[in-house]
């Protein structure tokens, strides 16, 4: 197996720089960004996803700002500081990562409080570059935690793209494929599409093939197919929330795959960082779900294959109750049959 070496984003000089998932796997573009509200934009577009991935761009987002500003007197600073906070919580709904990686930067910028604005900006250059490095030491450990669950020759359902791409490194749900492997398992993927965006297609299909892991992809609607057969051993993905109570938004169609396991008695595993849990909220139904563009289901880039004028639904989370959910894999851990009470020994 190649050795891991997909960098999602990474600081270059005086900026931060992005790959662009939009266009993988076809084309391999890192775009760079100068901003918050750019970051934002990057956000927003898609350009970078996954919930932790979302999380450090924000970080480096808020860097970004207090860079821009730190000439600035205190006042202005604080003031343009409070805007860039505000555009890049206003990105994306769903993904919790987002806003503990905001608190986490406004935290650091108030026990600095006394600083002058150029000794702030450095102090959140740096603390966006740890949050980065503690996401990838997250993920291999739960990765750890994770591969001894998976029995060696697992055939492996994942859905949407839970690995390096959708964090600073390595993943989460992939993460745990990447421990089993490099502990001598010899694992199999195999990878729904994930429509509309096609995040499994495009995204964990190029990333296993980039590390030699074998890898079946197949459409949506074959998940059912396969389990009924006695094809797939264990099904793990990510999250971007998770309530108090373990119920689990993830990608769009994770309900779905989650039902059918459950009726199939296959084990339905999600890998989760603990900054992923939001506490603040009792239960899935408390989680918004993002709406999408009409444009994503009705066609794909500049192809369109559905009639003018339909009616488009694109929500792009849905939550999986927590009793459909077998284990919660975090750094500290694995959460057997979560629920409140169990995830609340976390912290």
């Amino acid at each position: 197996m190649k050795k891991n070496t997909i960098e999602t984003l990474r600081w270059h000089n005086d900026h931060l720089e992005m790959i662009d998932q939009r266009i993988l796997p076809t084309d391999f573009q890192y775009l760079a960004y100068h901003s918050a509200e750019g970051v934002a934009e990057g956000i927003r577009s898609m350009v970078v996803r996954g919930a932790p991935a979302i999380g450090c761009a924000a970080a480096y987002g808020v860097a970004l700002a207090a860079l821009n500003l730190k000439e600035a007197n205190t006042e202005s600073f604080l003031a343009g500081m409070e805007k860039a906070f505000t555009v890049l919580s206003q990105s994306r709904p769903t993904a919790v990562n987002l806003f503990w990686a905001l608190k986490r930067m406004h935290q650091t910028m108030t026990a600095a409080a006394k600083s002058s604005p150029g000794q702030l900006a450095t102090i959140l250059l740096t603390e966006a570059h740890q949050i980065t490095r503690e996401d990838i030491v997250t993920n291999q450990t739960m990765g750890r935690f994770g591969a001894t669950l998976l029995p060696d020759g697992a055939r492996v359902l994942t859905h949407c793209n839970a690995g390096a791409l959708a964090t600073a490194g390595y993943g989460t749900a992939l993460g745990v494929i990447r421990a089993a492997v490099e502990s001598g398992k010899k694992i199999s993927v195999i990878a729904d599409e994930t429509r509309p965006f096609l995040q499994g297609a495009r995204l964990t299909a190029w990333e296993m093939v980039q590390e030699n892991i074998p890898i079946t992809l197949i459409a949506d609607n074959m998940a059912g197919h396969l389990m009924h057969c006695g094809e797939i051993d264990a099904i793990i993905v990510g999250t971007d929330r998770v309530a108090s109570n373990g119920d689990v938004a993830n990608k769009i169609g994770t309900y779905m795959v989650a039902v059918l396991a459950k009726r199939h008695n296959i084990p339905f595993y999600v890998a989760c960082p603990l900054s992923t849990i939001d506490r603040s909220i009792d239960t899935g139904n408390e989680i918004p779900i993002e709406e999408r563009p009409s444009e994503e289901v009705t066609g794909y880039q500049n192809f369109r294959w559905a009639a003018q004028g339909v009616k488009v639904r694109n929500p792009a989370f849905d939550v999986t109750p927590a009793d459909l959910v077998t284990a919660l894999i975090t750094e500290k851990g694995i959460v057997k049959q979560p629920n409140k009470e169990r995830i609340s020994m976390l912290f």
